[in-house]
Formats: C-alpha cells, sequence, structure tokens
C-alpha cells in the first residue's frame, strides 16, 4: 500500500498479480485509519476493495462474459425441458409406442413379482380323502342262452331247465337227470298241466290242461295217491324233486335201463314208452349243461 492509500502496487505493469496464483483472496473490510488526502483516493480505494477486478479489465470481460454464457446455457435448458415449440405437434404413433412399451414393462414388472412371491401350499394329495368314488361292482355274467334242441320248443326247453336245476340243487348225478328229463316227455310232453278234473289247478300257472284223472303238472302226479297237493304238484320244482326222490330210494337205479327206473317210479300203463325219449333227453341235459 502506497502512502497516499491506493492498491494500485499489487498488481504488475500489465495488471497481473505478483502472486503465482489468478484466484483473488477473500477481502476482509477494515476501517481504515488513515485518513484520505484526497477525495478521489478514497474512492478509488474503496471502489477496489468492493470489486478486485476493477483493476484488471481485461479479465473482467472475460469472467462477465463467461457468466453470461452459463446463465444463457441455463436458461436454454430450462426452456428445452419445460416448453415445447408452438409449431412441433406430438407424434400419435410415437405416443401409442411409448405407451404399448410402459404397459409390456408392467406386465412385465407384475409377472416379476408374481414368480417371486410365495406359492400357497397345496394340500397333500394323501391328507384329503378321497372323493366318494365306489369301487364299480363287477357285472353279473349275463346267463347262457339255452337254445331249444332235440325238437323242442322254448316252452318245453325252459321246463327241463327247471328239472335239470332242481335235480343239481339235489346232488342228483347226471344219469338221475336224464332219466327225469326222459320220463317228463312221455308223460306231459314237458308241458305243465293242470286237470280239468280238479278245477284249482287251473289256479296256478299251467301251460295245457288234461283230462287224465286227477294227474297234474310236469310228472302227470296225482294228488290223490299222495305225491303232494295240488298246489305243490303245480309247481315244477316240487315235482321234480318228489320224482327224483323217489327214484334214489330205488336200489341200484343208476344201472337199471332207463325206461324201468322210470317205470318203477310212475307204475305206468305203457311201461316201455320212457325207452323212446332217451336220446332226446341226452342231447338236451347236454345243451343245458354245456
Amino acid at each position: 500500500m502506497r502512502d497516499d492509500g491506493t492498491l494500485d502496487d499489487q498488481y504488475g505493469p500489465d495488471g497481473s498479480a505478483d502472486r503465482s496464483d489468478d484466484t483473488p483472496s477473500i477481502v476482509q473490510l477494515t476501517p481504515c485509519t488513515e485518513a484520505p488526502t484526497a477525495r478521489g483516493s478514497l474512492r478509488t480505494r474503496f471502489n477496489a476493495l468492493l470489486n478486485p477486478f476493477a483493476a484488471r479489465p481485461g479479465r473482467t470481460k472475460m469472467a462477465m462474459a463467461t457468466g453470461a454464457v452459463c446463465c444463457l446455457g441455463l436458461v436454454g435448458g430450462f426452456t428445452q425441458i419445460g416448453a415445447r415449440p408452438a409449431g412441433d405437434t406430438p407424434n400419435p404413433a410415437a405416443s401409442a409406442e411409448m405407451a404399448e412399451r410402459a404397459a409390456v414393462d408392467a406386465a412385465s414388472r407384475g409377472l416379476a413379482r408374481e414368480s417371486t412371491a410365495p406359492a400357497t401350499p397345496s394340500a397333500s394329495p394323501s391328507a384329503t380323502p378321497s372323493a366318494t368314488a365306489k369301487p364299480k361292482p363287477k357285472a353279473k355274467p349275463k346267463p347262457r342262452r339255452i337254445v331249444p334242441v332235440a325238437g323242442l320248443d322254448q316252452t318245453q326247453m325252459n321246463n327241463a331247465k327247471k328239472i335239470v336245476q332242481a335235480g343239481r340243487e339235489m346232488g342228483v348225478p347226471r344219469r338221475g337227470l336224464v332219466i327225469a328229463v326222459a320220463t317228463a316227455m312221455q308223460e306231459s310232453t314237458l308241458l305243465n298241466y293242470a286237470s280239468a278234473v280238479l278245477p284249482e289247478s287251473q289256479n296256478y300257472p299251467h301251460q295245457a290242461i288234461g283230462w287224465d284223472h286227477d294227474s297234474v303238472g310236469l310228472f302227470q302226479q296225482r294228488p290223490s295217491s299222495g305225491w303232494g297237493t295240488v298246489e305243490e304238484l303245480m309247481d315244477p320244482e316240487y315235482a321234480t324233486k318228489a320224482f327224483l326222490s323217489a327214484l334214489e330210494e330205488i336200489p341200484g337205479w343208476q344201472d337199471l335201463p332207463l325206461t324201468v327206473a322210470a317205470q318203477t317210479v310212475q307204475v305206468s300203463a305203457f311201461p316201455d314208452a320212457y325207452a323212446q325219449h332217451e336220446w332226446r333227453a341226452n342231447a338236451v341235459v347236454k345243451e343245458i349243461l354245456g
């Protein structure tokens, strides 16, 4: 500082400072203890303290220009961000594409969140009682249809089947079944007869009506001879078992000729008539038993 209070001695002849760097030091205003010798000198010193760049006009202009450019750049940036030119209209295709991309991104984020979400534990199959699924009952095999043989019709064949079934329930051997079928062929032609002499017999299922005394049923058994009641004798099963029971009481019946075994039970007026039916009876029993 000079004696007159000026700061011009801080800079060189070209306005540069004597310090190695150009960074201006922070200037602290302190009260001046010396009284200025002139009014111009006081103003000069005061201006120098307020604006250090005043003594360096070249650098001052550069700094001011740089600051202006920075300010203009900031203002231009804010203008571009906050406003669109008046002639610039939005592109619908671009807006639609951006909206579609945004929707795809949102869906992808939603799927990602769902995939990372913990899965709800499912109930163990073994823990849940099975539905009321009942095992299907096994289908019963259809009964084999018995085809009429040996010149019989279906009604006659059905009656022969009843005779064979009743004999099997009793455990009668095959020979006894053939004798029983042959006897019924001779006595009733394998039709369940009612009697015109016994009107009661017509109250039960029958397929024909006869006139031979009180003889009824497949074997033409007579209630008056002790074979059973009219109702019982009209039942093919009962009539068969009654005949076979009497046959089994004959000693050696299985070794007797069919006509002899049948006549011993029936006591018919035509004892030799049963033999003619033997081959037919064998064919019928074979068809029924299979």
